[in-house]
């Protein structure tokens, strides 16, 4: 009998997929309908691709490959969702030129659908990230970062809803605690709520009231943290209606999703993409007469 609290490791390559209940508003129709996910974070304003001497990622990134790489995964499918976990910004030249206009419009270029807010996004503090944030043509989607009577008021979503097909997919947007990795200058006037209780809540409201059959997490909250930190691993267990979590911050690299039982004794799906574009997380969601089946695609090598 599996512990929620105990994650199982589940190699997904190629045709295995795990079969899941489908939640929110029964979807009718004989041909099951296929979302391909698209993941990235903790881009780190990596623009350019990494030279060919680097010591770890020789030769790999750049925006304009992960573009082409997109387009030709959009022409070959009907419903493609592009997400990312935050973090865009810092690490190169570009963000201290242009503090973060520049990846915001590439991104839109992309077609990304959303993204959330990540600990960097704060680095030249609250009035530069408002000024940057309309550079975006695709939402931020911020679900635990309360922000009224800030210069973020209006600029971030706390949920959105996007359908593709007959599938109607809720997206909420979790982000770390801002104390002890942001200057509290950064973020004055910003709220943190416990992303726990509140992604849960907004994503039984998704179901519920949104009639979503499938609710994501765009976490920037890391896998497994230290010092009482909310992970995703937490996240997973102690919540009722995430069904996959697409996490960042810890710069990690999964070959395939990691599963942890939640509260409500379902498996849910955790993976990372790794960081600073270097790789294109794919996962498949196939809806099929009441059951949702995720098929993983291991993650593709920009180079």
């Amino acid at each position: 009998m599996l512990n929620r609290r105990n994650f199982i490791k589940t190699t997904l390559a190629g045709s295995a997929f795990l079969a899941l209940p489908t939640t929110g508003r029964a979807f009718f129709g004989h041909s099951p309908e296929r979302i391909v996910i698209l993941h990235t974070s903790d881009l780190h304003s990596q623009i350019d691709p990494f030279p060919d001497n680097h010591s770890r990622f020789p030769g790999m990134g750049g925006f304009a490959r992960r573009a082409a790489l997109i387009s030709s995964i959009r022409k070959e499918n009907q419903h493609v969702l592009l997400l990312d976990s935050g973090d865009i910004f810092q690490g190169t030249p570009y963000y201290n030129f242009y503090e973060g206009r520049l990846e915001l419009q590439l991104m839109s270029k992309m077609g990304y659908d959303a993204s959330t807010l990540g600990n960097h996004e704060f680095d030249n503090g609250m009035e530069s990230l408002s000024q940057q944030l309309p550079h975006a043509t695709f939402p931020f989607v911020s679900t635990n970062y309360q922000v009224e009577n800030t210069v973020l008021e209006g600029k971030t979503k706390p949920w959105i809803v996007i359908q593709k097909g007959k599938i109607k997919i809720g997206i909420v947007g979790l982000g770390i605690d801002p104390n002890g990795l942001v200057n509290t200058n950064n973020y004055a006037g910003l709220k943190y709520l416990d992303p726990i209780a509140t992604g849960d809540e907004t994503a039984r409201m998704l179901k519920k009231n949104q009639k979503c059959h499938y609710v994501i997490a765009l976490s920037h909250l890391g896998y497994k943290m230290s010092h009482g930190r909310v992970d995703d691993l937490t996240l997973a267990a102690d919540t009722s209606h995430i069904d996959l979590i697409l996490g960042g911050h810890s710069h990690r690299t999964m070959e395939e999703p990691e599963y942890v039982i939640n509260k409500a004794g379902k498996p849910v799906a955790i993976i990372h993409s790794g960081a600073s574009g270097v790789r294109l997380g794919r996962i498949d969601l196939v809806f099929d007469k009441g059951e949702t089946r995720l098929e993983s695609n291991p993650y593709q090598v920009i180079n």
